[in-house]
């Protein structure tokens, strides 16, 4: 099967976005939160506690990279091959800037502010994570579990995170009674989660647009060509000219509505557009729903009833 150009930028697009999430989340680590000596969750909270029980002369990057491989082989069955691929890709990235990174930065970036170093940090990797994920790919770690569990239910990404990640955050209390660097983990954690969050939910929110114009065929074809989006047309009628009227109604990606702004100015001006937020769209070209459905029983009074019919 032949790849079209357009497939192939769109693939280099992400992968380049990909390896721009990783960076901000190695940074984030390497120069806000491991100089303070506190563990985050997750894989690389692992890592980090095997770092710091070595007394810092294993280098972070190995058992970060160990434990995601033993991840992706005992998940791979259910996240499927591309994400699996993609995985191993970010989390050989993720692991060399962290092996470069860790020991460029020896003590934390802002000096005697601890607290300010762990709510950048937390935001830079929440930010990163969010890239890295709305793009296809991942650091691995809890990010594998995260999509496993995301693949069949509602539960959002950056709330996964959170429960897995509280579990590796206690333990590191335990092994090194240090009840500040505990508590600045878990800051670190909540406020990481609430920024993935807000950066996955910016990519994927959809916008609703109701377009009224006299050239609604030149800006359905335009906007099928260039912005690659579908369009349905309604027929209405207007109240004050008793006039019949086209309106294109389209909906997109918040990241694609400046593109079909862009269509709609270019080709009519004046054109008349209603354009309101979607919290979400399901169906083809945008999420599935992840629902359960019910299974329907019976109940008795409806079985009674079949075989009085009978």
């Amino acid at each position: 099967m032949k790849i079209s150009m357009q497939q192939l930028l769109n693939q280099s697009k992400d992968y380049v976005m990909i390896v721009f999430g990783l960076f901000l989340c190695a940074f984030s680590f390497a120069a806000f939160v491991i100089p303070e000596n506190v563990v985050t969750g997750g894989v690389t909270g692992i890592a980090t506690i095997i770092y710091y029980a070595s007394g810092r002369t294993i280098n972070i990057a190995i058992p970060n990279y160990i434990i995601n491989v033993i991840l992706l082989v005992a998940a791979y069955k259910v996240v499927g091959r591309q994400f699996v691929i993609r995985t191993i890709f970010g989390a050989t990235v993720f692991s060399i800037f962290l092996g470069i990174l860790c020991p460029i930065f020896k003590e934390p970036f802002v000096e005697q502010q601890s607290f300010m170093n762990i709510i950048i940090g937390a935001v830079l990797c929440g930010v990163g994570l969010g890239i890295t994920f709305s793009h296809g790919g991942s650091s691995g770690g809890t990010d594998v579990i995260a999509a496993m569990v995301n693949k069949y239910s509602n539960v959002s990404f950056g709330r996964m995170m959170l429960y897995c990640d509280m579990l590796i955050i206690t333990s590191s209390y335990f092994l090194f009674h240090n009840i500040d660097a505990t508590l600045f983990g878990y800051v670190f954690l909540v406020i990481n989660s609430v920024a993935a969050d807000m950066a996955i939910s910016r990519r994927v929110q959809g916008v609703q647009f109701l377009i009224f114009s006299e050239q609604w065929l030149d800006i359905a074809n335009a906007i099928n060509n260039e912005a690659h989006r579908g369009c349905t047309l309604v027929h209405g009628t207007g109240w004050y000219s008793k006039r019949d009227v086209k309106i294109l109604l389209v909906v997109c990606r918040k990241y694609e509505s400046v593109t079909v702004q862009r269509i709609i100015k270019r080709i009519d001006p004046q054109a008349f557009i209603s354009m309101a937020p979607t919290n979400s769209v399901f169906g083809q070209g945008f999420d599935e729903m992840k629902v359960r459905l019910q299974k329907y029983e019976p109940k008795m009074s409806d079985e009674n009833n079949d075989v009085q019919t009978k």
